[in-house]
C-alpha cells in the first residue's frame, strides 16, 4: 500500500511540483523559452516557403505557361476517339456506332451558327486562307480578343446537318480532326511541297495547314478507297492563330478538318494514318498524336 501511494505521489509531483513551481519537469521559464524557440523556428520555415512560392509566382504569367517544352509541337486529334483507336461497328446496328455519333455531336455543338454571335466577340474572317490574325500580345492591355467563325456546315456531308450518322449508317464514317491548343503558337505552312506526299503535290498551301491519310500498312492500299475532305480545302488556315487562351481567348473555336472515307473494305480491319503538314509541325514515333494520329476502323454489314 505505501509503494503505491509513493508511486501516486510521484506521478502528482511529475505533473506539478509546487516546491519548485515545475509543471511537467520545466519551469514556467523554461517552457516560454521553448514555446519561443519553435515560434522563431517554424516562422522562419514558413517564411522561407511562402518567399519561395512568391520568388516563383513573379516568373508566371498569367496568360501563357512559362514552360511548354512538353506540348509543342502540337498533336493532331480526332473525333471520335476510342480505346485503343479502334473504330468497330456494324451499318445495320446503330447501337455499335451510336457513341461515335453521340461524341461528334457533343464536339460540333459549340460550332452551331447561333452561339458564334458578335456578343460574345466573333468575327468572320473570311472563307479562304489568310495569314496569322494578330492581335497584340499576351502581356498588353487590349483585353478579351476575338475569335473567328466557323460555321459547321463548312464540313459538308460530315456536319451532321444532312447526315445524322455523320455517314456511319452507310459504311462512310466521318473524322473531325483538329490541332490541339497551344498558347501563341503559329503553325507555318509547308514550304517546301516536294516534301509532301503525292497526293498533296502540284496545289497551293499558302496560309494553309494541309491534313492527309493514307494506309499505314502496304496491304490496305486498296482497300481503303476515296478520302474526301472538308472545310478549308482540307487544312487549317492561319487567319485562326494564334491562340491567346482561356483566360483572354474564353470563346475560341480552333479549324476543324473533316475526313470521310467513302469506300472502305467491308470487313476488313484496315489500319490509317494521318498527319499535319507544317514546317514547324513535327512527329514522334514515341508520341502517336504528335502531329499525326493512327486508327483502325473495321466496318461491317
Amino acid at each position: 500500500m505505501s509503494g503505491n501511494k509513493e508511486s501516486d505521489g510521484g506521478w502528482r509531483k511529475f505533473m506539478w511540483n509546487s516546491e519548485k513551481g515545475e509543471f511537467l519537469g520545466r519551469t514556467g521559464c523554461s517552457w516560454f523559452k521553448i514555446f519561443l524557440f519553435y515560434v522563431i523556428f517554424y516562422g522562419c520555415l514558413a517564411g522561407i516557403f511562402i518567399g519561395t512560392i512568391q520568388a516563383m509566382l513573379l516568373t508566371l504569367s498569367d496568360y501563357k505557361p512559362t514552360y511548354q517544352d512538353r506540348v509543342a509541337p502540337p498533336g493532331l486529334s480526332h473525333t471520335p476517339r476510342s480505346e485503343k483507336s479502334e473504330i468497330y461497328f456494324k451499318m445495320s446496328d446503330n447501337s455499335t456506332y451510336k457513341k461515335y455519333v453521340d461524341s461528334m455531336n457533343e464536339l460540333l455543338r459549340n460550332y452551331d451558327e447561333g452561339r458564334q454571335t458578335k456578343q460574345l466577340k466573333f468575327d468572320t474572317c473570311g472563307e479562304d486562307p489568310l495569314t496569322y490574325r494578330d492581335q497584340g500580345t499576351l502581356e498588353n492591355s487590349l483585353g478579351q480578343r476575338s475569335s473567328c467563325t466557323f460555321p459547321r456546315k463548312w464540313l459538308g456531308d460530315c456536319s451532321g446537318l444532312t447526315d445524322s450518322t455523320y455517314g456511319f449508317k452507310e459504311g462512310k464514317p466521318c473524322l473531325i480532326v483538329k490541332l490541339n491548343r497551344i498558347v501563341y503558337f503559329k503553325p507555318r505552312g509547308p514550304s517546301d511541297n516536294s516534301t509532301l506526299p503525292e497526293a498533296l503535290q502540284g496545289r497551293s498551301y499558302q496560309n494553309l495547314i494541309p491534313v492527309h491519310c493514307k494506309n499505314k500498312r502496304p496491304e490496305d492500299a486498296s482497300k481503303i478507297g476515296e478520302i474526301k475532305y472538308f472545310g478549308f480545302n482540307g487544312g487549317f488556315p492561319l487567319q485562326y492563330y494564334p491562340y491567346y487562351g482561356k483566360q483572354l481567348h474564353p470563346h475560341y473555336l480552333q479549324p476543324l478538318v473533316a475526313i470521310q472515307f467513302t469506300n472502305l473494305t467491308i470487313g476488313e480491319e484496315l489500319r490509317i494514318d494521318c498527319r499535319a503538314y507544317g514546317d514547324n509541325i513535327k512527329y514522334s514515333e514515341k508520341d502517336r498524336y504528335q502531329g499525326r494520329f493512327d486508327v483502325k476502323i473495321t466496318v461491317n454489314s
